[in-house]
């Protein structure tokens, strides 16, 4: 079977949380085969799952706009696909055979000052991130770049993970970034902001693409 085009690459939109609460309180497998369980959602941080959403609607509009196929794992309050938790979330990108599977997450520390964007990726590990690990890391420092080049918000820099269940099930590239802090009075405001969402927007869409093409 010959080999999708670059302008016929999906890039898979995974706006975070958004769980029903009944499928939150869920445990899966964080990765394939593991006994370890892990919460199919945590909640995250209070405004969180709307920022995301906001955030990755715009940047579907963005892409849009440069002849990508977009899609998003979630388009409304809450996430209903498959399961329910991150493992369907992870299939499915999966299935429809993604590019890259970005995933759009806000922050939140018990450190009120704590700001800033950053961007992580799959460790590496056989059998699970092997075959993602190289793609998905160059994929982290491209939109990194581009999304802190597009908001001059402060770079955190990238951290690798091993515990994300998003990751390791996983069979495309896949980044998640923390575009900023909830629990920072100043930076939620920003993030609630359709003005600073825009660009947040462009930035992953700058990074998304470039990967793409590249």
């Amino acid at each position: 079977m010959l080999a999708p085009t670059l302008a016929a690459a999906l890039i898979c939109l995974d706006p975070g949380h958004g769980t029903p609460p009944a499928v939150a309180v869920q445990r899966e497998p964080v990765g394939p085969g593991a006994r370890q369980t892990k919460i199919k959602d945590g909640g995250g941080a209070p405004g969180e799952a709307a920022v995301a959403l906001a955030i990755a609607r715009k940047t579907r509009t963005l892409l849009l706009r440069r002849g990508k196929r977009v899609a998003l794992t979630r388009d409304g309050a809450t996430f209903r696909y498959g399961n329910g938790g991150n493992v369907a979330r992870a299939q499915y990108c999966n299935r429809r055979d993604a590019a890259l599977m970005l995933r759009v997450h806000a922050d939140g520390s018990s450190d009120r000052s704590a700001r800033g964007v950053s961007t992580l990726y799959p460790a590496l590990r056989r059998g699970w991130t092997d075959d993602v690990y190289a793609d998905s890391l160059r994929a982290a420092r491209l939109v990194q770049r581009s999304v802190v080049a597009a908001t001059s918000a402060p770079s955190r820099g990238l951290s690798r993970r091993a515990d994300l269940t998003g990751f390791n099930w996983a069979d495309v590239p896949v980044v998640l970034v923390e575009v900023g802090f909830m629990t920072n009075h100043r930076e939620r405001l920003l993030l609630e902001s359709p003005a600073y969402q825009w660009r947040v927007a462009r930035g992953l869409a700058d990074g998304a693409a470039g990967f793409v093409d590249g």
